[in-house]
């Protein structure tokens, strides 16, 4: 099939044969582009039919395809929108009562997952309060010490599943079982059926069935309804999953959070930093946006979901923010040591005590967390380094591009994450090479942070040295924040001087990290 269509993208054009062989080129023609096509619904394989069954006699079930129109200048809504129109359509052909939402690079590893989230959607006691199981999102392509922390250990056994405890699971656009009454704008329990009720006897014929459903995925239908805003995927939002699942919460429905020990779902996770980096400022910036909009948890959610879950859904919707301060201490400190200014407490002295508390006690926590989910030492060490680069260029991309759409001077776009790499690539990344390759602002910035706090250390330690061995203790908190910040970015270094495949870093990132570094660290002295 896959051939087929990359064939008469190829050519251009359909043959009459290929058209009379296949269906589903009927509704393509010259005219029909990605971004300005007709609604299309075929029932591929009709699960009413007892002739469509498998090589081994089983049942198959309904298997339908559908691509919603889109006109130029008719707004798609992206995921959201799409999403909305597989509900429509789904309900006129199968209403079935609960729906897998599950994305196009995932796939199933456990036949029992079906089964097993049935368990919580159907529980004597509690069935009839559950709106959506969550299960983590795990892959399948982790190297070995994890280089790009990609696999989020600690995110899905410690902290989704605490908020998951106050029955406010978060809704993470894959790998979730809904009940459909509730993803489509259902209160709890005013208009609750139970799950046995929602049946479909429609005998209608497949044509007929195809037909009927085409209205509802296209551009027109939305127009004057709650899709988007009461009923559906929320529009409007980078973020559209997790705005959703609050919505549905606020709405008096609760949410479970199921980790199986065998993985239900893998994926494909980014095996580039500038992939895992786009990735992570849509994730930012769509969810600092939902904190500044009226969805705001301690607004939206007051009253309706416990403060706990309010403060967990915040500890997501602040990543862009947080760029500020991370981006303070792996400037300032340098800058302050290169100039022999100090920041912190003399070591001799008490107030030093405090500093160093939190400093170890946080590590140590961290680094027994990290290994009790699973992390060796080398994939939380990696974890740190992402952290930094994530914070300093994602988040805060992030942050800048949500604070000029509030202002509204842009609109709301959809950084789709692309997953297909090349094999040399490939091969870099299982070797645990981080990979660069390209002149991108991003790569650029963490360049010349860690160049900036690599001119500071040692300038620092030449000052220190030759001129003022006594200030030592007045600079020992920064120096030990200089030096992490070098260790840490030790990659960084290979990649720019050492490294010289195809993933290095780019002569021009080199030259304009040690120009911009050079220039803030002599800024003072002009």
């Amino acid at each position: 099939m896959k051939t087929r269509i990359e064939l008469a993208i190829a050519k251009g054009s359909i043959s009459k044969e290929t058209r009379n062989q296949h269906k589903g080129f009927s509704e393509w023609n010259c005219k029909v582009t990605k971004q300005d096509h007709q609604s299309i619904v075929q029932i591929i394989v009709d699960g009413r039919d007892t002739n469509a069954v498998d090589k081994e006699g089983c049942q198959l079930p309904t298997l339908v395809y559908m691509a919603r129109e889109k006109r130029p200048g008719c707004p798609h809504n992206f995921k959201a929108g799409a999403m909305n129109a597989l509900i429509r359509v789904s309900s006129v052909i199968s209403n079935g009562p609960v729906i897998l939402n599950l994305d196009c690079d995932m796939y199933a590893n456990d036949g029992d997952a079906i089964r097993e989230a049935l368990c919580f959607l159907l529980d004597e006691k509690r069935e009839h309060e559950i709106a959506f199981v969550q299960h983590p999102q795990r892959f399948d392509n982790i190297c070995k010490n994890d280089l790009y922390a990609n696999s989020y250990l600690v995110v899905n056994q410690v902290e989704l599943a605490g908020i998951g405890s106050y029955d406010a699971a978060l809704y993470c656009g894959t790998g979730c079982f809904h009940r459909r009454e509730s993803l489509s704008g259902a209160k709890y329990p005013k208009d609750y059926r139970n799950i046995n009720e929602a049946k479909n006897n429609d005998n209608r014929s497949v044509d007929e069935l195809e037909k009927a459903s085409k209205v509802l995925a296209s551009c027109s239908y939305e127009k004057n309804t709650h899709w988007g805003k009461e009923m559906g995927l929320v529009y409007g939002c980078a973020a559209e999953d997790v705005v959703t699942g609050l919505t549905i919460q606020c709405r008096g429905w609760k949410s479970m959070y199921f980790k199986p020990n065998k993985p239900a779902f893998l994926g494909v996770a980014p095996v580039t930093l500038d992939i895992a980096l786009v990735q992570m400022k849509r994730w930012s910036e769509g969810m600092f946006q939902i904190f500044l909009s009226k969805y705001c948890p301690f607004i939206y959610g007051h009253g309706k979901i416990k403060f706990g879950a309010q403060m967990g859904y915040c500890n997501y919707l602040l990543w862009a923010p947080l760029s500020l301060p991370t981006l303070f201490y792996v400037i300032v400190p340098p800058l302050c040591l290169g100039h022999g200014i100090s920041l912190f407490p003399k070591v001799s002295s008490l107030w030093f005590i405090p500093f160093a508390y939190v400093f170890v006690a946080q590590n140590a926590y961290s680094i027994c967390e990290a290994l009790s989910c699973g992390h060796k030492l080398k994939s939380w060490w990696n974890l740190q380094r992402m952290l930094i680069i994530r914070r300093t260029t994602a988040f805060f991309f992030g942050f800048v591009d949500c604070i000029v759409k509030q202002m509204g001077l842009s609109q709301t776009a959809f950084a789709i994450t692309a997953k297909m790499v090349t094999e040399d690539v490939m091969e870099r990344y299982e070797q645990e090479m981080m990979e660069f390759g390209s002149s991108s602002v991003m790569f650029t910035i963490v360049a010349t942070l860690a160049m900036l706090n690599l001119f500071s250390l040692i300038g620092g330690f030449i000052d220190i040295i030759f001129l003022d061995f006594g200030a030592l203790g007045n600079l020992m908190c920064q120096i030990i924040l200089c030096g992490l910040m070098v260790l840490v970015n030790v990659p960084i270094y290979e990649a720019l001087f050492i490294r010289k495949d195809k993933g290095c870093m780019p002569f021009s990132v080199m030259f304009k990290s040690m120009f911009l570094a050079s220039l803030a660290c002599l800024l003072p002295y002009v």
